[in-house]
């Protein structure tokens, strides 16, 4: 047998041998890129909210715009993965969205910039394919280390881009631009970058170990499928939709809204700002991986139930640190507490990726698009609170994580037990 045909039992994150380390790769840097796009944007909030007389509800609609065309766009991805595969649908995202990304700068006024922010929104779909795609290149008992590796180097980009764009924009004006221009200039750099990628993931990807779907047989594989709504009939599905709503949720809003937070409370320049709030998605460099290498550890010994009572302790612990958060009267302790809170925020992301591909292994896009979508439906509801006039940020954040806290406790007393899948090619590899 041809073991580069078959899904990696090993990782060797120097490597770029085989299709399986290429696509390791690219993924996570496509979701690195699209990440530039999906939030370039929210580190140039306090320029945008001047050039366009923004109020608060007004970037309380902007923060809800951003992750709610998601929540349609994962489900979308998730079936198109399962179908039409991931190399193709990571290039068609990757282009399309890349014009929205571009184009922002055409947006005058709240109504058209809102539109556009909506629009963007679609790119936080590659996530799903991200995670999709790495659990078709490797083998069940590392998926959970590899997606979380995927996702968070991935989610890295959210960071990153709170401390790149301001800088961007800062060398535009440089150039004797002014700043209503400089930001609107700013973000045809990722959109650039996005379409460079989609060549690269085309050319250098393929759908799988042995080839892409459009060159296999797949007549069995397709009449083993699982329906979408057979697929979403197990409890055990709506309770990760749920867990990620709380982390991953939390994650995409607070993305959203700590360059402001940082901004207006303590009062600094716009990159002091964009710098403290990257130091959240900086975590992303290890934070998420950790949760994922953890959980094939904990699953490895106790099994499905022991994955998912490390995703409840694990979510627990993220609630009670936005609390101390929304709490903390200096900036000192907001950094401290924003650090504590976002290492097992990133730690539940990964746990929980860890448990989606094992719930049905013939509906994986399926569920990767509603367990995903479950996670802006969170963010998308935690905006709501930012839009009011009458909740202050702090008193957001605090209400935030006593929810948080609560559906740690809950998920405690969900059984995620389900016997090990041996996938074929797995099966084939220890009889070869």
């Amino acid at each position: 047998m041809n073991v580069s045909n078959t899904p990696l039992e090993k990782i060797n994150i120097f490597s770029l041998k085989g299709v399986q380390m290429r696509t390791f790769h690219l993924t996570w840097i496509a979701f690195f890129i699209c990440f530039f796009g999906w939030f370039g944007l929210a580190p140039l909030m306090p320029a945008i909210r001047e050039d366009l007389g923004l109020t608060k509800p007004q970037i309380g609609n902007i923060i809800i715009a951003a992750v709610s065309a998601t929540i349609f766009a994962r489900l979308l991805v998730g079936k198109l993965c399962d179908t039409w595969g991931p190399r193709k649908t990571y290039t068609a995202l990757l282009v399309i969205g890349s014009l929205p990304v571009m184009l922002v700068g055409l947006a005058h006024d709240y109504t058209s910039f809102l539109l556009f922010r909506l629009a963007i929104g679609t790119i936080g779909a590659s996530f799903v394919i991200t995670q999709y795609h790495t659990s078709m290149m490797f083998a069940p008992k590392i998926k959970g280390t590899v997606n979380a590796l995927t996702g968070g180097w991935g989610n890295l980009g959210g960071g990153i881009t709170q401390l790149a764009m301001p800088l961007i924009m800062a060398v535009i004006v440089g150039f004797g631009y002014t700043k209503p221009e400089a930001w609107r200039y700013a973000m045809i750099v990722p959109g650039v970058m996005m379409l460079i990628m989609a060549y690269l993931y085309y050319r250098y990807t393929t759908d799988t170990p042995q080839g892409n779907f459009d060159e296999l047989d797949r007549t069995v594989e397709k009449s083993e499928s699982v329906g979408f709504w057979k697929a979403c009939s197990d409890m055990r599905v709506w309770a990760l939709a749920l867990a990620y709503a709380c982390c991953f949720g939390m994650e995409i809003t607070f993305d959203g809204v700590a360059a402001l937070y940082f901004f207006d409370n303590f009062k600094m320049e716009q990159t002091e700002a964009g710098f403290w709030a990257m130091l959240f998605g900086f975590m992303n460099i290890f934070a998420r991986a950790l949760g994922g290498i953890v959980a094939d550890k904990v699953g490895n010994k106790y099994g499905m139930r022991g994955k998912g009572v490390l995703l409840a302790g694990l979510l627990l612990m993220e609630g009670v640190g936005i609390m101390l958060f929304a709490q903390a009267g200096s900036l000192p302790l907001a950094i401290a507490s924003m650090l504590t809170f976002a290492l097992f925020l990133k730690m539940s992301n990964g746990s929980t990726y860890a448990i989606v591909p094992f719930v049905n292994p013939k509906a994986v896009g399926v569920i990767s698009g509603v367990v995903g979508a479950g996670g802006n439906v969170g963010g998308m509801l935690m905006g709501f609170l930012f839009k009011s006039q009458n909740i202050s940020y702090g008193q957001a954040f605090l209400y935030i994580g006593a929810v948080v806290a609560v559906v740690g406790v809950l998920l405690f007393l969900v059984n995620f037990n389900k016997a090990v899948v041996i996938e074929p090619a797995e099966s084939e590899l220890q009889t070869a």
